[in-house]
């Protein structure tokens, strides 16, 4: 989204990265024309991260994960290492 040079002006002053307002966009909660991400729900950000983290290293270890589409609709699933022919 397009920036004007007062949000330029004010992330500089204040040690507001682009990541961040994404993160706000993300995840915060919008009352009119503000979005607002608060310290609680910060902490649910960060147990949604640490549930994520956990799936994903659960993943690695199974070499990735493959899901299989067609038109939107989920067909079959298997972890990448399985599907290892042997020559």
């Amino acid at each position: 989204m397009a920036k004007t040079r007062h949000i330029q002006h004010r992330m500089s002053q204040r040690a507001i990265n682009n990541e961040m307002l994404a993160i706000v966009e993300r995840f915060g909660t919008w009352k009119g024309d503000k979005c607002i991400l608060n310290r609680d729900a910060c902490k649910g950000v960060l147990s949604e991260l640490e549930h994520i983290r956990k799936n994903v290293i659960r993943m690695q270890e199974k070499g990735g994960v493959v899901l299989v589409q067609d038109d939107g609709v989920d067909i079959t699933t298997y972890a990448l290492d399985s599907y290892k022919h042997k020559h």
